[in-house]
This record gives structure tokens, sequence and C-alpha cells, in this order.
């Protein structure tokens, strides 16, 4: 329940903040900036799977430029840098990789082959 409570304290704040704060804030979960300024321009949104409804929504109305932006902003899984990463970008992915990151040689070498398969079936990296 605490988390439920977070998450909605966290939401309350970013739908306070003025447009280009709220960009800025959400641009580390996705990299592409036309997704981030539009998610930002849909606020406020009251709970979460509004979040998640109108991030799908403007996600999918994008062109190709802007996800390959998002793309690049994210390291592929098990790796440390992306190609244009941020600071905020790696913080996040960071967390997110940390088990990949740790993980053994072997298994290592399983996400290389992994994402060099991905990447050649669908042209882009898996997020």
């Amino acid at each position: 329940m605490a988390d439920i409570a977070a998450t909605g304290d966290v939401l309350t704040r970013w739908n306070a903040l003025n447009a280009s704060e709220a960009a800025q804030e959400a641009l580390p979960c996705c990299g592409s900036h036309a997704w981030a300024a539009g998610l930002a321009a849909r606020r406020p949104l009251p709970d979460v799977d509004a979040v998640l409804a109108a991030s799908n929504e403007i996600w999918l109305s994008l062109p190709e430029t802007d996800w390959q932006e998002a793309f690049d902003s994210h390291p592929r899984i098990g790796e440390r840098h992306a190609q244009a990463a941020t600071a905020a970008s790696l913080k996040s992915s960071a967390q997110e990789q940390s088990l990949a990151i740790s993980a053994d040689e072997a298994a290592k070498a399983a996400l290389v082959e992994g994402n060099r398969r991905y990447e050649a079936r669908f042209g882009h990296i898996f997020l």
C-alpha cells in the first residue's frame, strides 16, 4: 500500500511541474524528446494507468526517427553505456540492469547473443 501512496505523491508532484520540467523528468524513461513533451502536455494525469495509456498512445503516434532517439538513449541489456545516453538515462538504466551486469560470464554471453539476434530481426535494440 505504501508503494501506491508513494506513486501517487510522485505523480501529484510531476503533474504540478511546468511542461519543460515535467518533460525533462520523463525523458530518462524513454529517451524521445517528442514522447516526453507529449506526455507532459497530457497532464494532469490522474493515475498510473492514465500515464501508461497516454505513453502508449504517444509512442505509437511517433515517427521512426523518434523511436530511434529512444533506442539510442538506452544501453543494450547487460551493457552500461548507450549510443546517446544522458546522465539521467544512465542512472535509470543502471538500476534496471544491475542483475544483468552482475551475471556470470555464460549469462553475459547469452545476453550478447540474444541482443544480436533481436537487433538482426527487428532492426533496433530491445528495451
